[in-house]
Parts: structure tokens; C-alpha cells; sequence
């Protein structure tokens, strides 16, 4: 079950703004830029991610229907600003409860209490991989 949609309002009022500009070099966060499907206009949604030699995975904690991942689709990718450095990302594969064993150990008992056994893997364009 994903989070519900008054917490997702939430932060995206409230805790988007305190830890977005602190998001692109925060270990587990990432910046997340995307144009809107329909007005065309740029977002840039604060969220966790983990990069690996050539993906970047995101816990979908609030299902697959999110505007930044519907974005994403549509656009075939975007950007992503992770670890104090941009990668050009390609159209994300939603996966499932398989994900989890790419989440951070620490992490996987929170997923699994709020539910969530979806995910989204973003490929990793650029010919610079983080290490």
C-alpha cells in the first residue's frame, strides 16, 4: 500500500522545499528533473535514490502513478542530479518486489512496514558512472 495521498501533499509542500536544495549531494537523495507531459513546463522533485555502476532505483512510496514517473515515460527520460553531479537518465522500468534486494540494508525494513513493492530503475546515460 503506498503512502497516502494528504502525506504526499505534504511533502511536497512542506518537506520538498527544507530538503531539496540539499538533495543533489545528500547520500540517498537525488534531484530528479523532469518536464510535465502536458504543460511542457521543467519540475525538479526532490527525492531518495541509490545509484549503481549503470542505474539509479527509486522506491515508488507512493505507487507507480506519480507525475515524475508518468513524466518520465512520456519524455523517454530527463535528468538527474545525484552525488553532486548530473546524469542523463533514460525511460524508467518499473520493477517489483525483486527491487528490494537493490535497496540499502538499512533502508528495506521501512519500505517493507510502509508496503512498498514497486520500483522504478532509471538507466544511467552518461559515459561517466558513479562509483
Amino acid at each position: 500500500m503506498p503512502i497516502p495521498r494528504p502525506v504526499a501533499y505534504f511533502n511536497k509542500v512542506v518537506t520538498n522545499r527544507v530538503i531539496g536544495p540539499l538533495a543533489p549531494v545528500l547520500p540517498g537523495f537525488a534531484v530528479l528533473i523532469h518536464r510535465g507531459r502536458v504543460s511542457g513546463r521543467e519540475y525538479r522533485t526532490p527525492l531518495n535514490c541509490w545509484l549503481d555502476v549503470d542505474s539509479a532505483i527509486i522506491a515508488l512510496t507512493y505507487g507507480p502513478g506519480t507525475d515524475w514517473l508518468r513524466n518520465l515515460e512520456a519524455a523517454g527520460g530527463g535528468s538527474l542530479v545525484a552525488r553532486g553531479e548530473t546524469y542523463r537518465v533514460g525511460p524508467p522500468v518499473v520493477i517489483g518486489y525483486v527491487g528490494m534486494k537493490r535497496m540499502p540494508l538499512l533502508v528495506r525494513p521501512l519500505l517493507i512496514m510502509l508496503g512498498v513493492g514497486e520500483f522504478a530503475v532509471l538507466p544511467l546515460l552518461n559515459p561517466a558512472r558513479p562509483t
